[in-house]
């Protein structure tokens, strides 16, 4: 089943079902210093593996980069 959502702006369609965790890893994300927003409020890490992925979400996901 394909779902619909929005990620950071931008419509995408991915294979379902899908958990937050699952969605980071299938968008190569699923390592390093990431925060993830859906529908406007922060999903705590310790949330991600229980926390499914529905149609029409949106999402902003940010990934933090050192530097200086």
């Amino acid at each position: 089943m394909d779902i619909n959502l929005t990620i950071n702006g931008e419509p995408r369609r991915l294979a379902g079902p899908l958990s937050v965790a699952g969605l980071l890893d299938r968008l190569g994300l699923s390592g390093g210093k990431v925060a993830v927003e859906r529908n406007l409020e922060i999903v705590p890490r310790s949330a991600w593996d229980i926390v499914a992925v529905t149609e029409g979400d949106r999402f902003e996901i940010v990934r933090f980069i050192g530097g200086g």
